[in-house]
């Protein structure tokens, strides 16, 4: 048996060129589905009502009000403005969706005019994904289904008895990415079988799959009894922040024998933690015994922080290997990226906007992939979209462009 006779090409970071995605949907999860797809080279229409869905003028907004959220989560798309409401508008939505690559994402519960009984019926090779917040069909955000599983009962100081949310949408966002992998997967057994599919994921399924996944609900069951807050310990090992001779404050975190003792080292602590490892009969290089005594650790450990700035901490605890962090407010993240060195987060030009942030695909390809690219406006697509994909005519875009169901934007 021989082996090939060239190298094959290298992977490229456009490896969906050829696929077309229209996108109906709003909020986070949906519309970070579907520009996770745009990122990795699809051409992806996202459809809105006219004057934009709920989301459009979401904060935070740039000081003119333009809404930056959108235009952050809709990079790298095509934009297309319908009027809905009208017979004629829905009979164009549910025909984009059914057109080209046939793969529809959206998250419209509840509109039987976009149901994949009545979309499949047009194209029974569609893959349609829609976005849920329950499985029942009721409504959920992130905020409602992480209070569901418990998370903000864990989360905050100690000493706080109210749930604490969490800013980040975590839930929202791993929505997106596991819709992302149930379209590619549907995309692959259609390439096999020739067949559509219908895939639905709801936003607290994710939640619940999420803290299973993490044995958080099996936990409970078994030690019959919630997990307390821990402030910014790390549950099950060793972490903890501290605070520097220059008002900063760091993360510092051992989860592994090599770790700890590098932590040791560098703190010259080693004899100290010795000492107490013999007074009280344990041993610190178990993971567990550093979790169980982590406020005498982060006593001991704590002056030699206080007395160091950041600036010289950062260079011992590299030096050593330590796993850490500084603490950043969001401003000092993003003025880390004004250079426009970083291949993920650079500026872009946003139409309504200006120059802003924007990131790319956190994929790595040999290529480089895809550079961060801004939003459409919001419609700007809608003519170029609907000759492109439905053969429409310029008479047959004037005419709905009189009747108001599309909105023609001048370039």
């Amino acid at each position: 048996m021989t082996g090939p006779t060239a190298d094959p090409a290298p992977a490229s970071g456009r490896p969906l060129a050829d696929l077309s995605v229209v996108e109906f949907s709003s909020f986070v999860a949906g519309p970070s589905a579907g520009m996770t797809l745009a990122q990795l080279g699809a051409q992806v229409v996202r459809v809105d009502p006219l004057g934009g869905g709920n989301d459009h003028h979401r904060w935070p907004v740039a000081p003119d009000g333009a809404s930056i959220y959108w235009a952050s989560l809709n990079k790298g798309k095509r934009s297309v403005t319908v009027d809905v409401r009208s017979e004629a508008g829905r009979e164009l939505v549910a025909a984009l969706a059914t057109a080209g690559s046939g793969v529809f994402l959206d998250n419209a519960v509840g509109q039987r005019w976009l149901s994949y009984e009545a979309l499949s019926a047009r194209r029974a090779d569609l893959v349609h994904v829609r976005v849920q917040g329950h499985r029942d069909g009721r409504p959920a955000v992130d905020y409602t289904v992480n209070a569901e599983v418990g998370v903000p009962q864990m989360t905050g100081p100690e000493s706080m008895d109210a749930p604490v949310n969490h800013v980040l949408p975590a839930w929202d966002l791993l929505t997106g990415a596991t819709a992302v992998a149930g379209l590619l997967s549907a995309l692959h057994e259609r390439s096999v079988t020739g067949r559509g599919a219908h895939v639905q994921i709801a936003l607290a399924d994710v939640a619940l799959a999420g803290v299973a996944n993490l044995g958080w609900l099996a936990d409970a069951e078994l030690s019959g009894r919630d997990r307390s807050r821990l402030g910014n310990h790390v549950y099950g090992s060793f972490g903890a922040d501290f605070a520097t001779s220059d008002g900063q404050r760091l993360m510092v975190v051992a989860l592994t024998e090599k770790q700890w003792r590098a932590l040791c080292r560098v703190t010259a602590t080693e004899d100290v933690f010795r000492a107490l490892e013999r007074a009280l009969d344990t041993d610190l290089d178990s993971e567990s015994e550093r979790y169980r005594l982590r406020e005498t650790i982060a006593a001991v450990l704590r002056p030699w922080f206080a007395a160091r700035p950041l600036d010289e901490l950062a260079e011992q605890l590299d030096v050593a290997r330590v796993l850490w962090s500084p603490y950043r407010t969001v401003r000092q993240a993003a003025a880390r990226y004004a250079p426009d060195q970083d291949p993920v987060v650079r500026h872009v030009d946003q139409p309504g906007i200006g120059r802003m942030l924007a990131a790319a695909s956190p994929l790595r390809w040999p290529d480089g992939g895809l550079p961060p690219q801004p939003a459409p406006r919001l419609g700007a697509d809608t003519a170029e979209v609907l000759t492109a994909l439905l053969g429409l005519t310029d008479a047959e875009l004037g005419r709905l462009h009189e009747q108001q169901v599309i909105r023609l934007v001048d370039a």
